[in-house]
């Protein structure tokens, strides 16, 4: 049997097996409930339901470090999963692994929002890298591409975006779906009056499919997140802009990071910094440095990564004036995304304190009409540092101030910043003390009504 052999090659036993679905599926959105029995029963030859398959094949993967199906374990798949490692690789156009899972988008099938994260897929920019080879650029027909055009794509991109971070993940999704597949596509594969038409369409239309990861990571599908920004990688890489696919390689780094999967972050960090240094303006090489510090952090090597974040508000301050790409604007200014990921390096440091000043440093550096939703994830931020520092009184009205920002938001996670808002205040309750329950009020409230 496929599937025995393969738990063999990994070392587990049927029992660690099992707890590893479950942590897969847990990420997925979907708990599970299975142990030592039931993949024992999938051994002599029972078909797991629904998922499981997907989750047993990646939970697989991460212990033995390449890519398993569930077609590998010998198990049976879906029959609309007609491939289930669409968006899982670097082909020679992107667009052929993004239209298919354009089309699972907008028929609603739930394969590719269900799966998982992977660490090998992680990987695979890392090899692009190393491995690049001059991309084939075919002639294509159709309309001449200009600059009119790129500039029109770039717009309705901003648009999506900014409606995006007002209202959350689940606004205009399947509108933005339709518009890259339908308007976008056919013009990354039209003829261009330049090369550089090319590259900055291109260039647009990885910004574009970065949006489509950032609202499925809103939406809490990491593994549609993950393909997503691999197929944006791509599109950056073809393009040839300087910078931009190190910025999607970071923009995966910071993923690895939130969903507590180190493998191959640093390599991430580090590889897209260095194709930014010395190609970018001094803000966007700002972003680079400040990531690559929060890896640092995460790596055990705090005096590196403090020094990282200095250099990062160096940049910063020596030249403002600079313009920004396009691309590089994908969460607003960038000295609150300094502020932000700063604080993050200062959390897993272990200093409470610094993280909360600069949580709020990053609140205020964004227009908040245009930012509910990161202004308000980063107060959650703040707030819990106030907590941990044992300031439940000033926890208590910075998390008042997250919940204003929320209103007209649709955001899986500022759902769970709320539940979970509501658990840390379970110790308090006791203490009868008024700013607990008030808040606690407020939040069931909010989850009641979102």
């Amino acid at each position: 049997m496929q599937l025995k052999a393969l738990i063999g090659e990994t070392g587990l036993s049927y029992e660690a097996v099992a707890r590893a679905v479950c942590a897969v599926a847990a990420e997925c959105g979907a708990p599970l409930r299975t142990n030592k029995s039931a993949i024992e029963h999938w051994i002599s030859g029972a078909v797991p339901r629904g998922n499981t398959p997907r989750f047993l094949a990646t939970a697989l993967s991460r212990r033995l470090g390449r890519l398993l199906t569930p077609a590998d374990l010998g198990l049976p798949t879906a029959t609309d999963a007609e491939d289930d490692t669409i968006g899982l690789s670097l082909g020679a156009d992107p667009l052929d692994s993004l239209l298919p899972m354009w089309r699972y988008e907008l028929d609603r099938r739930s394969l590719l929002a269900a799966s998982a994260y992977s660490v090998a897929v992680a990987a695979l920019p890392l090899d692009h890298v190393r491995e690049l080879a001059a991309r084939t650029r075919a002639a294509r027909t159709g309309h001449m591409v200009g600059m009119a055009e790129v500039r029109a794509v770039r717009d309705m991109i901003s648009a999506f975006s900014d409606i995006d971070e007002r209202h959350g993940g689940q606004h205009g999704r399947s509108a933005l779906v339709t518009y890259l597949r339908d308007d976008v596509a056919p013009l990354c594969r039209g003829r261009f009056h330049t090369d550089d038409v090319r590259r900055q369409m291109l260039s647009a239309a990885a910004r574009g499919v970065h949006l489509l990861g950032w609202k499925s990571y809103d939406a809490g599908q990491q593994g549609l997140a993950q393909r997503y920004y691999l197929q944006s990688y791509a599109l950056a890489k073809e393009s040839g802009v300087p910078g931009h696919a190190g910025f999607v390689m970071r923009t995966m780094a910071m993923q690895g990071l939130r969903l507590h999967r180190p493998e191959h972050c640093l390599d991430l960090a580090e590889t897209g910094l260095g194709l930014a240094v010395g190609r970018v303006d001094a803000q966007t090489e700002a972003l680079f440095h400040v990531v690559h510090a929060h890896t640092l952090a995460k790596s055990g090597k705090g005096r590196a990564a403090l020094a990282a974040v200095d250099h990062a508000r160096t940049l910063l301050t020596g030249a403002p004036g600079d313009e920004v790409p396009f691309w590089a604007l994908a969460w607003g200014p960038p000295a609150a995304s300094v502020y932000s990921r700063a604080a993050k390096v200062h959390e897993a440091l272990g200093d409470h304190r610094a993280a909360a000043g600069q949580y709020a440093l990053a609140a205020t550096a964004r227009p908040a009409a245009t930012y509910a939703r990161i202004v308000a994830l980063d107060l959650v931020a703040g707030a819990e540092m106030h907590l941990k520092r044992g300031s439940i009184e000033e926890a208590c009205a910075t998390w008042h101030q997250a919940i204003d920002h929320m209103s007209g938001v649709r955001s899986v996670r500022t759902r769970k910043a709320v539940a979970r808002m509501r658990g840390d205040l379970t110790r308090f309750r006791a203490r009868g003390l008024r700013c607990v329950a008030d808040l606690d009020e407020r939040g069931r409230e909010f989850l009641a009504r979102t």
